[in-house]
């Protein structure tokens, strides 16, 4: 089972990378649809990655009726929708807001949030963070400075294992074992009923940093300020606000967790996508499948919680999606292969991404790490943590890189998807 491509350590926010955003944010929407050479796209939010049955049936029909009949999961836990014509946005939203899938339309790109998609389901929760969705989603619609949040800004509610709490989010909840939360920024203790306006206030606290500071910048990551001093306005906005905190005098790194593995995992089904996307029949099974809800995960796969179900029932299950493509072995080298959309979808794409990881899949589990193929240096949805980047580039090849933690980058050249293994000997040996 390979580790989730993550580094579970609390960012401190003193890292910051001096960054100017010298042009709007283009984040697409379900709202603002994104023009691709396979059609328009749609990127709907889906907080936590938490959809009830009958969203997900709705987002099943929808991607048939308007677009291309398939769900594309993201390295967030969204969906999007492709090859959909270009005049098809006021039916889009027509449906999404019936199904309850677009609460704010002023909000719908900045309800970024990934959840630790096991909490309350296996027993290694040390919170179940699943209540803590729907509160920090309602603060967060209702919150006008919000509004000024970038489609990229990321919220994480992780429940103490360390599975998404290294996820590059800009504002991170992590549940602690004395029944509370750590938030950065802002290093403190928060009680569990006021983890979600705490998370908010950091987020909106983030959102006056920028005003203040004049510079266009989407991320805390970006934001150049003094060390601890984003941190500090945080603990005096929860102050303010009559939140109770801790401060912390040392944040304790968090061990680097495994992702969902496929089969069944405590009261759950977990399911991988290869490269994530789903046919309309691998969805309508995972619908049919399902009680109540299904879970979305970070790393392109999808969690099925049936508490209640009998192991015969859980088996026979796990085998309906197998049988309709969907990855349940947890011995598949898929899960740690992941690739942009590339050619034909993106113009951008020097090559066809999606058909080379495919063809090289055998290969690929033969690495230690996780690989995610691009098709070009802008390299979408990459995921964070130690992995191998491959990179097309214009003249039909492929740049290799070793990305891992405390260790320089080592790079290979190939020439062919072929001698995908030759070069990842030559970067990992």
């Amino acid at each position: 089972m390979l580790a989730a491509m993550s580094s579970a350590d609390l960012r401190p926010t003193s890292l910051a990378t001096a960054v100017s955003r010298d042009r709007g944010d283009a984040c697409p929407g379900a709202l603002r649809l994104h023009a691709a050479d396979d059609g328009a796209l749609a990127r709907i939010r889906v907080p936590g990655g938490v959809l009830s049955v009958r969203q997900a049936e709705v987002l099943g029909a929808a991607a048939g009726r308007l677009g291309d009949g398939e769900l594309h999961l993201t390295s967030r836990g969204n969906v999007q929708l492709r090859g959909l014509a270009d005049d098809c946005g006021t039916e889009l939203a027509a449906v999404l807001d019936a199904a309850g899938l677009l609460p704010s339309p002023g909000h719908e790109r900045v309800r970024n949030v990934v959840a630790s998609p096991l909490s309350g389901l296996d027993g290694r929760s040390l919170h179940d963070v699943r209540p803590w969705l729907p509160d920090l989603d309602a603060a967060l619609c209702a919150s006008g400075p919000a509004r000024e949040l970038s489609g990229r800004f990321l919220f994480a509610l992780d429940d103490g294992r360390g599975d998404v709490a290294g996820l590059g989010a800009d504002v991170a909840l992590r549940a602690t074992d004395d029944g509370g939360a750590v938030l950065d920024p802002g290093a403190v203790r928060v009680s569990a009923r006021d983890a979600p306006r705490a998370a908010l206030l950091a987020a909106e606290t983030f959102v006056e940093a920028v005003r203040e500071s004049g510079c266009k910048v989407w991320r805390v990551a970006e934001l150049t300020l003094p060390e601890g001093v984003l941190a500090e306005r945080v603990r005096h906005r929860l102050a303010a606000e009559g939140i109770g905190r801790s401060p912390l005098t040392e944040v304790a790194p968090v061990p680097v967790a495994e992702v969902p593995a496929p089969g069944v995992v405590g009261d759950a089904l977990s399911a991988h996508v290869p490269l994530g996307r789903l046919s309309a029949e691998q969805w309508r099974e995972l619908t049919r499948v399902a009680g109540t809800e299904l879970r979305l995960t970070p790393w392109r796969g999808v969690v099925v919680p049936v508490p209640g179900l009998g192991a015969r029932q859980r088996a026979e299950s796990l085998a309906r999606l197998a049988a309709a493509g969907l990855v349940t072995d947890p011995a598949s080298p898929w899960p740690g292969v992941g690739a942009c959309v590339g050619r034909p979808g993106c113009g951008k794409s020097h090559a066809d991404v999606r058909a080379d990881a495919a063809d090289t899949v055998d290969a690929a589990g033969a690495c230690a790490l996780p690989l995610y193929w691009s098709g070009c240096e802008r390299r979408c949805g990459h995921p964070h943590g130690d992995r191998i980047d491959v990179v097309a580039s214009a003249d039909g090849g492929y740049r290799l890189a070793a990305v891992r933690s405390g260790r320089p980058t080592r790079t290979a050249p190939m020439n062919d998807p072929d001698d995908l293994a030759a070069a990842l000997a030559a970067i990992t040996s």
